[in-house]
């Protein structure tokens, strides 16, 4: 386990005064460090075959890496009516974060992103997914995180979206966009759990911690920077809107 990852469990948990130093103080560090994402973004084209206009709500579940980010990207995507960080690919009674971070639930950190069609489709959240909120090429592991539960993983809801990201994928594979192979697999028939109310909003949350500034705001920037149009300033809160 990474020094970051072990900053990030412990953390996560860490109560009283002294756990705040520590994040004071290490928040301090990483500031004088460039934020650098170690899933850098990707310039992609756009998928040649995508969903068929619709009216109403759908969703997607996207797995790449800590769903801190993951979230935390989408959450700023125009069109996304509301992204909730949980886990898929195991059963209800293992969704629990200690348990799914051993690597052996068969989970992997997700989010669910509710959206309407009419304003964003299927393909252009897989644009984002595959640009910048994670790197499509790492197998089971996001930068600092490692195991199987980090893994890059599209949960399709039905066959057309199945079917959207199986030919997304072997466009930008032929293409070849990426340096490497991308090792995204698709899986079915899985259900989404949420996560724990203390790890949604992280990043809107948390905007000052280590992890975050260094691993996932460039994310975000890089998400205003090239799609400005599917850009929106204000995220959309789990914890808000659970509240009104």
């Amino acid at each position: 386990m990474s020094a970051i990852r072990q900053q990030k469990r412990s953390s996560t948990f860490a109560k009283g005064a002294l756990a705040a130093l520590v994040l004071t103080v290490a928040a301090a560090a990483f500031w004088q460090t460039p934020a650098v994402s170690a899933e850098d973004a990707v310039v992609i084209p756009p998928p040649a075959m995508d969903e068929k206009a619709a009216s109403g709500s759908e969703t997607a579940v996207f797995a790449g890496g800590c769903f801190w980010g993951v979230q935390g990207v989408f959450q700023h995507v125009k069109g996304v009516t509301k992204a909730v960080s949980g886990y898929t690919g195991g059963s209800k009674e293992n969704a629990v974060y200690e348990v799914v971070g051993t690597g052996s639930t068969g989970h992997a950190e997700s989010v669910e992103i509710t959206y309407d069609p009419s304003q964003v489709t299927y393909g252009q959240l897989l644009q984002v997914y595959f640009s910048v909120a994670h790197n499509p090429t790492q197998l089971n592991y996001q930068g600092p995180d490692h195991g199987t539960q980090y893994r890059s993983t599209i949960f399709a809801g039905n066959d057309q979206q199945k079917k959207v990201a199986e030919s997304y994928i072997a466009q930008l594979d032929k293409a070849k966009v990426f340096s490497q192979p991308i090792v995204t697999t698709l899986e079915t028939g899985k259900t989404f759990y949420p996560a724990e109310d203390y790890h949604q909003d992280f990043l809107t949350l948390n905007p000052t911690y280590p992890y975050i500034v260094y691993n996932d705001l460039p994310k975000v920037a890089n998400l205003k920077t090239l799609f400005p149009k599917l850009y929106s300033e204000k995220p959309v809160l789990v914890l808000a809107s659970s509240k009104s």
